[in-house]
């Protein structure tokens, strides 16, 4: 587990508690989208509904895949 920081919306900084592997396809997934690690981050924080923003970033990166995975 490893602590990241970030900035939400521009203007609100706080840290992040990933697994490297999460934290890489986070990235990976804000390259697909061409936007920020930090633009993903926020959409992630203004959709989530769960308390903690790191558990909301890792069911985010979960359901990206299931979804892109045809069934």
């Amino acid at each position: 587990m490893q602590k990241f920081s970030v900035l939400i919306a521009g203007r609100h900084a706080t840290s992040i508690s990933l697994e490297p592997e999460f934290y890489q396809e986070l990235l990976h997934i804000a390259a697909c989208k061409k936007i920020s690690r930090n633009e993903l981050i926020t959409y992630i924080d203004e959709t989530r509904t769960t308390e903690n923003l790191s558990s909301a970033i890792r069911l985010f990166v979960l359901n990206f895949y299931k979804e892109s995975t045809p069934k």
